[in-house]
């Protein structure tokens, strides 16, 4: 289920900014709708942190999966990235595959949970899979937890993106998509 503007509401009020900032945010950084077609959660399978999280036990079995650095020649897209990607890492390790994948439409990655505000990456999952407005809450608890929550009050477009995306995001242009979807939004 879509989320509705009286949602975009609320989640404004947990970080105490403007509505067109986290609509803004909304539209840069989800990928889309939370869920792929089938009604399962969008996934976006990360080998290297799942090298990480198994100390590289698959990497000879499985190359394709674990891996030292990041790339993203592997990843599949949709029901495929599901299936051929997540759903083998499960197979040889869940914890470690749930931790090493990002999850619905803000794609937080699994290892995320506690400072999205779960208990386990399971209960996040699972609460994930309930509706994209839960996505959405976990995503401004997750923004409060890594002190952005000032950022986006302030409408600092380049501070958001640099701790969010990480030293990459004026590669991206992720700080001006930012600036001009919140114009749209502010008008």
């Amino acid at each position: 289920m879509a989320i509705t503007p009286e949602e975009f509401a609320q989640a404004a009020k947990l970080i105490g900014c403007e509505v067109a900032a986290i609509r803004a945010v909304d539209t840069v950084e989800a990928a889309g709708d939370g869920f792929l077609p089938s009604g399962r959660l969008k996934v976006l399978f990360e080998g290297h942190k799942f090298y990480e999280f198994t100390g590289g036990k698959y990497a000879k079995q499985y190359p394709t999966l674990c891996y030292k650095v990041w790339t993203k020649k592997y990843y599949l897209a949709g029901e495929k990235e599901y299936d051929n990607r997540f759903g083998v890492a499960f197979g040889l390790d869940s914890k470690a595959a749930m931790k090493a994948t990002s999850w619905g439409r803000y794609q937080i990655m699994g290892f995320n949970y506690k400072s999205a505000g779960y208990a386990s990456v399971d209960a996040m999952i699972d609460d994930f899979k309930v509706s994209e407005y839960n996505q959405l809450k976990a995503f401004c608890v997750l923004v409060k937890h890594m002190g952005i929550d000032d950022e986006l009050r302030r409408l600092d477009w380049a501070g958001f993106a640099k701790v969010y995306n990480g030293a990459g995001y004026k590669k991206n242009q992720y700080d001006l998509r930012l600036a001009d979807a919140y114009k749209k939004f502010k008008h």
